[in-house]
């Protein structure tokens, strides 16, 4: 009977450890990673729709495709993330992205439209659905990624937390306590050292422990690496990225508006301070998130690039305020050395690199961790199995001698 009890004890313990892994890699971060990649998605396309603008009638063709890719990518990733949501939380935010994003793109080609006939009512447009991305859309993908995030959580807690293999352990001493007192019983009382059947059953309940608490732990090790070296510095270096991307959308947005220094201005400077570098910022909770990570060296580059386009953006406040606005167009629209263009992509390349390298390192650990439990609860229900058998076969034989 303990013997049976063991193997439930084992087979539900590793029941729950594998659910919690399987969710890590099959739902929880891939939803999650939809939700950052949705986010981001769209910040981008904002972000380049808003500089292409500045080129006046035509944009370019370059700004154009990354535009439409933006979209296409956000389309791509909610579709999937509506699929891996089901009924969760997350599906009502994603109802909404399906709606507004539609609304968006719309006014953005009303926006372009006018643009070319030379209208200024395009801005207008534009500024309406930067808004609508701003007010709406985004806090609708940044809620789907925060609530993956958290399913991500508790799901990683399932499959590393220590409370479960706590009471394996007491299962597995209770169970080895009552295995050697049965032999040593047994020898005393019939003067024979082994018992084939206990023996038996005693081999059987080492090999399961040995098999679970190496898989258990390999698996927890793994797994607590995903956590460390992957999600987590994703996570930080996401957020960087997208204040990054909403603090190149205002500098553009302001010289649209070609009015001086506006509320556009006023939340770059916000975004600004909260993106960093320095104490208690995005970037740097970023560079030490990735800290021993892939993703290093590309999100301490980001750091010191953010400090040179801020210089930059100085710049191009200072020629539009002092009457040089085609000047200031120049240097955000334009690539060349030291222009604030040229400087935010350097910047936003920076933390997508890290960003996939340490998405890669996330990748392959929580697979790792998810591949340690592979047939280790059918083997450890054998197991139990051979252990039951045995101890009715080494304890009938020597009932039997009394018959």
């Amino acid at each position: 009977m303990l013997s049976l009890v063991w193997g439930a004890v084992a087979a539900w313990v590793v029941s729950q450890r594998a659910s919690g892994a399987n969710d890590v890699v099959g739902t929880s971060e891939p939803l999650s990673l939809d939700g950052q990649q949705i986010y981001r998605a769209l910040s981008d396309a904002d972000a380049t729709e808003a500089t292409a603008f500045l080129a006046g009638g035509l944009e370019p063709p370059a700004a154009r495709r990354h535009y439409l890719a933006d979209i296409a990518q956000a389309a791509s990733h909610l579709e999937s993330a509506t699929a891996a949501a089901g009924h969760s939380p997350a599906a009502r935010n994603l109802a909404t992205l399906a709606a507004e994003l539609p609304v968006y793109t719309g006014e953005v080609e009303t926006a372009r439209a006018d643009n070319r006939l030379g209208l200024p009512l395009g801005a207008a447009y534009l500024r309406e659905a930067s808004s609508l991305m701003r007010g709406t859309l985004l806090p609708a993908a940044r809620e789907v990624s925060a609530e993956a995030n958290s399913q991500l959580s508790a799901a990683s807690g399932q499959a590393t937390g220590l409370p479960l293999a706590l009471v394996l352990l007491v299962v597995a001493a209770i169970v080895g306590y009552a295995l050697f007192r049965a032999q040593r019983w047994l020898f005393r009382r019939t003067h024979r050292v082994l018992n084939p059947g206990l023996v038996l059953a005693s081999v059987a309940a080492v090999v399961s422990l040995l098999w679970l608490v190496i898989a258990l732990g390999v698996a927890r090790a793994d797994l607590l690496q995903a956590r460390a070296q992957g999600s987590a510095p994703v996570a930080a270096l996401a957020q960087a990225d997208v204040a990054a991307l909403r603090a190149h959308a205002d500098e553009s947005l302001t010289l649209i508006d070609a009015g001086g220094d506006d509320s556009f201005q006023a939340d770059f400077l916000a975004v600004q301070h909260r993106l960093g570098p320095g104490p208690g910022t995005l970037l740097t909770s970023a560079v030490a998130a990735t800290r021993g990570s892939p993703g290093a060296g590309a999100a301490a580059a980001a750091a010191t690039t953010a400090t040179a386009w801020y210089g930059a953006h100085r710049t191009v406040r200072f020629l539009d305020d002092n009457g040089k606005h085609l000047q200031a167009v120049h240097l955000v629209t334009t690539p060349g050395p030291g222009h604030s263009g040229t400087l935010f992509t350097r910047l936003d390349g920076s933390l997508t690199r890290a960003i996939s390298a340490d998405q890669a390192v996330f990748r392959a650990n929580a697979t790792a961790g998810r591949n340690a439990f592979t047939g280790l609860e059918v083997g450890v229900i054998v197991l139990a199995l051979i252990m039951a058998a045995g101890c009715a076969r080494g304890l009938s034989k020597r009932l039997a001698e009394y018959r």
